[in-house]
Parts: structure tokens; sequence; C-alpha cells
């Protein structure tokens, strides 16, 4: 093999730079590495009751078509979509996850030439996609945690194509209230598209939900981002969706992979999106997860940011990396959060209280050497 061949020299301009995206330690992985077994995994903000019955049931069925093609269209779960947001099938994008979505928007939208504008400490997608088309990122400080909407208002330009914001924000857990999103929305010029990424909307109580979808008629700019990973259970299918003006959807839409969600994806879903008491259970079980966590780090005198998603981002000290090792050796998996500017902060997903349980019990065993 030649030694001449450099492939950096190939690649897009801002390529080279990015830093492949780090996934939560799997299960797996650790029990590879150290030999242990009944491991808590509290790292990925995943739905600790796991897949909805009606789910398992859907997808025993369409196994037995995986000869098939999926639709391409996805016309059932659109159709679905559409009669649960009150919006026109016409305005949805499907995805292989929101992370899909989200870099449909940036290869549709964004040119080398244009900036993005997101906040310090949001999710880490939103520099990647940027960089790896070769816009510039424009990362605007945080304001206690979360996004300083003012901020970043005064930070567009004639370059601005696009603003990310992550409601509630990952991995801070942070909330922008519907008052303080609509007087951003009507600061923020029509050529600026702004992505409202809802990853953990069903987590929020239902009196202090933005209503975003409704706005669209409004903001034609505005684009809302949602996922089937986190409180409909399906992180392990990769299904998310965005909804948009028609015009816009359009757009993503003919650049969009063909078969982007499999057929067991859409199948999953649609189910998902009908077992309303699978998702009242995921919220009530979460609900009392936070409390958990919050009851310990109260006890343990420990700072944390209060959180609107499943997951309590905990401030634990210059030693947060050696307690993510020792965490991980006691069997509980967690999530460091270095990457994101938060050196002595851990993310902690909620799980069942036994998974709770157990992270606290290492946790405290931990501080109190």
């Amino acid at each position: 093999m030649t030694t001449t061949f450099k492939a950096a020299e190939l690649a897009l301009p801002g390529i080279t730079s990015l830093q492949p995206y780090q996934a939560g330690k799997p299960i797996e992985e650790l029990e590879r590495e150290l030999g242990i077994k009944n491991i808590v995994k509290l790292a990925s903000n995943e739905n600790p009751l796991g897949v909805s019955p009606a789910v398992q049931v859907a997808l025993t069925t369409a196994v037995k078509g995986l000869a098939r093609y999926p639709d391409a269209n996805g016309f059932y779960l659109k159709d679905a979509l559409a009669t649960k947001f009150s919006v026109d099938a016409s305005q949805i994008t499907l995805g292989n996850g929101s992370n899909d979505v989200l870099e449909l928007l940036a290869r549709t939208f964004v040119q080398p030439e244009h900036e993005v504008i997101f906040s310090q400490h949001a999710f880490v997608v939103y520099p990647l996609v940027t960089k790896a088309i070769g816009a510039t990122p424009v990362q605007v400080p945080a304001k206690d945690y979360g996004h300083d909407l003012d901020a970043m208002a005064a930070a567009v330009t004639s370059k601005t194509r696009m603003i990310f914001i992550a409601n509630p924000n990952n991995p801070t857990g942070t909330f922008l209230t519907k008052q303080q999103l609509q007087a951003f929305l009507d600061k923020i010029p029509t050529h600026v598209l702004v992505v409202l990424d809802e990853a953990y909307y069903e987590y929020v109580p239902e009196h202090e939900r933005a209503p975003s979808m409704q706005w669209l008629d409004r903001y034609p700019n505005l684009v809302v981002s949602r996922t089937f990973s986190k409180a409909y259970g399906l992180a392990g299918l990769r299904a998310g969706f965005a909804v948009s003006h028609p015009d816009v959807a359009d757009l993503m839409n003919r650049i969009r992979q063909p078969f982007n969600m499999n057929q067991l994806a859409l199948t999953a879903a649609l189910a998902a999106l009908l077992d309303e008491k699978f998702l009242a259970d995921s919220i009530a079980v979460n609900s009392r997860g936070m409390r958990q966590l919050i009851d310990f780090c109260d006890a343990q005198g420990l700072n944390y940011i209060p959180s609107h998603g499943n997951f309590l981002t905990i401030e634990v000290g210059p030693q947060a990396g050696k307690y993510y090792q020792q965490l991980l050796e006691a069997g509980v998996i967690v999530r460091p959060v270095a990457g994101y500017e938060l050196p002595n902060h851990l993310r902690v997903s909620i799980g069942l209280a036994d998974e709770n349980d157990a992270f606290c019990a290492a946790m405290e065993r931990i501080l109190s050497s």
C-alpha cells in the first residue's frame, strides 16, 4: 500500500477538525472492559421502561414484511403526526432520528459562507453539522447554563442562516418559556431559520409547553424537531421528524435519503405515538426519578442544574472525571460532560427507582471515601 496517500487532503474543509460524536458507553463495552455484570446505564437519556407493549406487538407483525422496502414517504406515520399536532402532512419531514433531521436542515440551507448560531453547553451536533459543511459556527455564551436569547438575537448578521435552540437543553436541562421563545422569534428576520429542537418536549409539564406547532403559520422560518428516542422509548430504532413550512419540508425531502426510516422504525413510531398510556407512565416514572436524584443531591450538598428533561446534570467538582471512572467500576454508567465545557459536572439519566438508588449508593460511597 502506498504511503503517499493522504485522505485528509481529499476531505472537505472543516472535516479534519471534527471529533467523532461520543455516545454514552454501552453496557456491553463496560462488561468487556471490567468483566462485571448487573450494570446500570444512566448515560444516554433513554426510557427506563423500555419499549411500549403496543410497539412490541406491532413489531412482531412487521418483521414478516422485511423483505419489502418500506414506504419511502412514511404515509401512515405522517398522517398520524399530522392528526396529533394539527398540521398538514406536507409540513413533515421524517428522519433517522432527530439528528438526521438536524443534518438535513443544515445540508439543505447552509452554505460555507453562512453562519450558524447556537448556545454554549448546547447539543454537540449543532457545531458538528456546521463545521462539516464548512460554515462558520457562532457559539453564544450561556446564561445560567442555558440559552441567552437576547445575546443570540444580537449575534444575527446578514450571514446568519440558521439558529439552533434546544428546549429543554441537552445536557443542562435548562428551559425557555413560551413567552421568551415567542419574543425571540419576533426579533429574527425571515432569512434566518430557527430550529427549535424539542427532543425532550414530552417531559415538560403540559402547562409549561410552548405551542410551537401552532406558531408555524406565524413564523415561516421556524422548524420544530422532535424524536421518538426519549419518552417514546425507541432510541434503538432511530425515528425522528421535523415540522415546518411546507416549502421548507419540500426542499428537505428532496435531499432526504430514500427509506431513511426503515420499516421497523416506521411501524414502531406509529404504534408508540398512539400508545398514550405508555407515554403517561414514562412521564410519571421520570417525575418520581427526578425527585429521587434531587433529594439525593440535597442530602449530599451537591449543586445541580434544574432540569426539564429526563436527566439531571450534577456539579461534583474538579474530580468529575475520577468519579466517572469510579462509578464505572461500581457498575454505574453516567455521562461526563467536559466536552460541553462542564468539566465539574456529570449528567445522570433518570432510571427506574432501583437504578437511581444504585447511582445514589455508589456516588455516596465515592464521596464519603
